[in-house]
């Protein structure tokens, strides 16, 4: 592939996940922020990175808790976030840090360390938070990692096994333009929710997945969108509202229409798939004695049979597109609705046509759907791990509260290690993991709790030493993405606020007290030139002309230029799957596979199946006023960055973050729209305010994550509307020991006594 790309002229220029902005420097506070010109459609969200509200929650110095100060590690853990800090100066810090390395590594071993960084501290490719904290642990010895994301674990695991992961589908997935010529009908499992298509880990540039749906449908494509919620969609569609956790009941029924109606493709399911004659007896009824029916469907997933029987057939006449979303896989079983989804396009045969097959994350991400010239852009080199030793991210409090205890995952057996030191750098586990009052009494099983952290989140506040690290906007950096169409140069516009430092600066004055060589000489320029001449280099060997550092960093930003052109997802393996497998062990689609078979997992066997799962509108245990809670994603911040901006802050009621109920169920329960309600069951509880929405089925709630955690420790109520209070910390299955989020039933009450203040962006207490 080949691409023609241009330097832009020399605004100054920043990037972050959600997009390019252009930065005026003012003289006197703060500087300004507006979309980049090159943007059509920018995020509003990275608007307000400069605002005074974040400041008022930086943190200013280094600090330690006071009673690991005084007594040592492992003193007093029950008091993280209820105890004052201490503010030393720097070199006091990192002595005590450097110690406590040597101590945990003499004592315990590497293992004993858990790296927890989850990446979303900067779309910048040096200053990464996760490559430069594993790059020093893995120099001092290694420690042990994580593997997967909260995100899309299920999704990632089980789609090697049926087609190809999720990193290969991602980067070829149909695009709009293809679409927009060729699919009449585009038929999605949880919507396209375009607020998550404001961000690509790497920084979006020009957003344009609204633009893209837009164009389908002014082309003439017809939407259905199969979702608990209706306002998941930038297009007019039809909205067929299904019982969460119920997806895959209604495909197997869609499939069983196909099947029984000989509207299958079957000269593409022997052609082109394996495993079909082993997953149809199921689909039928022979093995289990139930027939997938539209009417076996429709009583536990809540869609007529008729509609079903009928979207079959309309799916069989159409150049149909299947597009689910991340949200399906965040649950109980999580993998079923991505196997499913791949085996119901395999039936309609359109798999590798123009404008026909599956999407995975149409609307996750910016890039998605979009094919401009691809390279691999440089990194900050991480090093290699020499500890082995890992878990699935989203078992971490497991991790903690069961030293030796087992765990599968992807067929092989593992122990969880004894934890006593955490570091943490980019990620605020406290947003991102589910049951949170059980993550809070895991947080007391480590040693040590170190955290590098620009403000003082709750992950912050419950850690024993905080140093404090700059933001974007503190410091020079290069941010790119795969599959995004802008290389940025991120230059420095505000001085550090306090004593912050760089995350690199940081860990380079820590290896130096531990005889450890992090920065191979180079200062942040030096690291900067070398990560842009292996992407020159790298760009070169596709055709792709990039200007040399200076001219790239005057000039501020490098355009890729058009998309490369159409792009159908799996069509060379569609012509000749022969000379084209697919990644599985068979080369073709397994709808059945002998790999997870061989598993012997009760909870995922070797096809797609109806689960029951533990907690959904049709349990026989649910309480007769439990509604279905889901957790989306938040629309005025990516995951919990910048929940104190004013722009986040003004998406909140009563300064809670609201939580979204139906007509119907909100008459039922006596709540009007604004009034602050309480969402509670055996896990925890939380403080809310009711937003009344048609675009809520009856029986649904939705309360979008990302509400700095607020829990008052004394009445053990959240008071900001965080959902992880309350939602389920157990493993999607065996196999991919993804998170569950989505699982979760909870009820719901007006609040008539006074609530507690809301302290979420209140700093910690300081003692001298």
């Amino acid at each position: 592939m080949t691409g023609q790309g241009k330097a832009s002229n020399s605004k100054i220029r920043t990037a972050a996940h959600w997009g390019v902005y252009e930065v005026v420097p003012q003289p006197v506070g703060s500087p300004s922020i507006r979309g980049a010109a090159e943007d059509s459609d920018p995020s509003p969200i990275g608007l307000h990175m400069a605002s005074g509200d974040l400041k008022k929650v930086r943190i200013a110095r280094p600090s330690v808790r006071r009673s690991w100060l005084e007594s040592g590690p492992g003193s007093n853990p029950h008091l993280r976030g209820r105890e004052p800090f201490v503010e030393v100066e720097w070199d006091v810090a990192l002595d005590l840090l450097a110690r406590e390395f040597e101590r945990v590594c003499s004592t315990f071993g590497n293992e004993a360390i858990f790296g927890g960084s989850y990446g979303w501290a900067s779309a910048g490719r040096f200053h990464h938070a996760q490559s430069q904290v594993h790059r020093f642990l893995n120099l001092i010895g290694g420690y042990v990692s994580h593997v997967d994301n909260y995100s899309l674990a299920a999704g990632r695991v089980i789609l090697p096994h049926a087609v190809a992961s999720t990193e290969i589908l991602l980067d070829q997935h149909t695009s709009f333009d293809v679409m927009t010529k060729h699919t009449t009908l585009f038929v999605t499992f949880g919507g396209v929710p375009t607020k998550n298509a404001q961000m690509s880990p790497g920084g979006a540039g020009r957003h344009r997945v609204t633009a893209g749906m837009r164009a389908m449908e002014k082309a003439g494509t017809r939407f259905v969108n199969i979702s608990p919620v209706s306002d998941n969609m930038p297009v007019d569609s039809e909205w067929l509202a299904v019982r969460p956790n119920t997806d895959v009941s209604l495909m197997l029924a869609l499939a069983f229409v196909l099947e029984t109606e000989n509207l299958a493709d079957r000269v593409f399911l022997n052609s082109h798939c394996t495993g079909y004659g082993r997953f149809r007896p199921y689909l039928l009824g022979h093995t289990d004695g139930i027939a997938k029916t539209p009417e076996w469907a429709s009583a536990i997933c809540g869609i007529d049979a008729d509609r079903i029987a009928s979207l079959a057939r309309e799916m069989a006449a159409s150049r149909t597109m299947i597009n689910v979303s991340w949200s399906l896989q965040r649950a109980v079983h999580g993998e079923q609705p991505f196997w499913m989804t791949v085996t119901l396009a395999a039936m309609l045969g359109q798999i590798g046509l123009p404008g026909g097959g599956f999407g995975v994350g149409y609307g996750a991400l910016n890039s998605v759907g979009h094919d401009n010239a691809r390279f691999k852009f440089g990194t900050f080199p991480q090093s290699q791990n020499p500890i082995s030793t890992f878990i699935p991210v989203a078992r971490v409090a497991d991790m903690l509260l069961n030293p030796g205890g087992s765990f599968t995952y992807n067929g092989k057996n593992y122990s969880y290690p004894d934890i006593r030191l955490v570091y943490w750098a980019g990620g605020n586990p406290f947003h991102h993991h589910q049951d949170l009052n059980r993550l809070l009494k895991a947080w007391e099983k480590p040693e040590t709790i170190v955290v590098n952290e620009p403000y003082w989140t709750s992950t912050a506040k419950l850690a024993d030493i905080v140093l404090p690290v700059t933001t974007s906007l503190e410091r020079n950096d290069i941010a790119a993405a795969g599959g995004e169409d802008l290389v940025v140069a991120m230059k420095k516009v505000e001085e550090p606020f306090g004593q912050s430092r760089n995350d690199f600066d940081i860990f380079d004055a820590l290896a130096k007290r531990l005889e450890i060589n992090f920065s191979e000489g180079l200062d942040e320029d030096g690291w900067l030139r070398r990560i842009y001449a292996v992407s020159r280099d790298n760009a070169a060997a596709r055709g792709i002309a990039m200007p040399d550092f200076e001219t790239f960093w005057e000039a501020g930003l490098f355009d890729l230029g058009p998309e490369a052109g159409p792009v159908v997802m799996l069509e060379a393996f569609r012509h000749a799957p022969g000379a084209n497998p697919v990644p599985t062990p068979s080369g073709l689609i397994e709808i059945f596979s002998e790999t997870v078979d061989s598993f012997a997992l009760a909870d995922c066997p070797g096809h797609p199946i109806w689960f029951e799962p533990p907690e959904w509108l049709g349990a026989a245990s649910r309480g007769e006023q439990e509604l279905h809670l889901i957790s989306d994603q938040p629309v005025r911040r990516l995951h919990s960055q910048l929940d104190a901006s004013p722009h986040s802050k003004a998406g909140k009621v009563a300064g809670r973050e609201p939580i979204h109920i139906s007509p119907a169920d909100a008459a039922d329960r006596g709540i009007a729209d604004g009034d602050l309600v309480e969402v509670f069951n055996t896990r925890g509880r939380l403080i809310s305010a009711a937003v009344v929405s048609d675009a809520i089925m009856p029986g649904v709630l939705r309360l979008s994550t990302g509400a700095w955690f607020d829990m008052d420790r004394d009445s053990n109520i959240e008071r900001h509307g965080n959902p992880n209070t309350v939602t389920l910390d157990i493993p999607a299955s065996s196999l991919s020991q993804g998170c569950s989020a989505q699982t979760c039933l909870v009820a719901i009450r007006r609040l008539d006594s006074d609530p507690p203040p809301v302290e979420a962006f209140n700093t910690p207490d300081f003692t001298s």
